[in-house]
């Protein structure tokens, strides 16, 4: 079986993301790539460390261009060895994710190797604030109305991706968090499978601002649905 490779798009991450990398290198994963969206200076340390782990790879942008733009800039670089890797995993840098969920879904890919998997977060737990909640419900049904496929968390950052779904995602339009969106609505287009686990509690830090990566905010998310399916770009979906 040819390896997996995870990837975590990061600006201004915690020095617990060098520990995380620590522990997603003891699974199935075989090399991590890190984007440093254009972290501020005063990260750079961080980032140092992180190039000094065998298996972890970091690639930098001069300036943040967005949680999109960073996903893109890591597709192309695994792209371009694709004959190694049977896919990827994205995975957040704020340790929204524990190495048990990734481990699920990574499990799961031995069931659903083609596509994308979605692991699918449970909006239920201590850490989750009612508006995350009904955010979350409130995107999943308006993505359900417009384009008449159920999906629990649209906008989750753990997910598996098959390697041969690279080329297309490359042309999926969006830089930012709008991103995660118009990934699953070309997928759909394309007829290429989705597929949903169930992992753990959503995991927010309190008092903690996570920058760009499975963003609560649905009026922003559903107004961009809504343009998107009223105005459709052409995104070579």
């Amino acid at each position: 079986m040819k390896n997996i490779a995870a990837i975590i798009p990061a600006f201004n991450p915690q020095s617990s993301l060098i520990t995380y990398v620590h522990q997603l290198l003891t699974t199935t994963i075989s090399q991590i790539i890190i984007v440093n969206d254009g972290s501020d200076d005063k990260y750079a340390n961080i980032f140092e460390e992180l190039k000094s782990i065998n298996g972890c790879r970091v690639l930098e942008h001069d300036k943040n261009i967005g949680k999109g733009g960073a996903l893109k800039t890591a597709f192309s670089y695994i792209w371009s060895q694709k004959n190694q890797f049977q896919g990827v995993i994205t995975v957040g840098a704020h340790n929204q994710h524990t190495v048990q969920d990734v481990k699920l879904v990574l499990t799961m890919t031995k069931v659903f190797s083609e596509g994308i998997v979605l692991g699918v977060r449970n909006f239920h737990s201590s850490d989750s604030t009612l508006l995350s909640y009904w955010g979350n419900r409130a995107t999943s049904l308006f993505f359900e109305l417009l384009y008449h496929k159920k999906l629990m968390d649209t906008q989750t950052g753990l997910r598996y991706i098959s390697i041969k779904e690279l080329p297309w995602l490359l042309r999926v339009k969006g830089a930012r968090y709008d991103y995660d969106t118009n990934m699953l609505v070309a997928a759909l287009k394309r007829k290429c499978p989705i597929f949903e686990v169930e992992i753990g509690q959503l995991r927010l830090k309190k008092n903690t601002i996570i920058q760009y990566d499975e963003i609560t905010n649905a009026g922003t998310i559903i107004t961009k649905m809504l343009m998107n399916y009223l105005k459709p770009r052409d995104n070579n979906q």
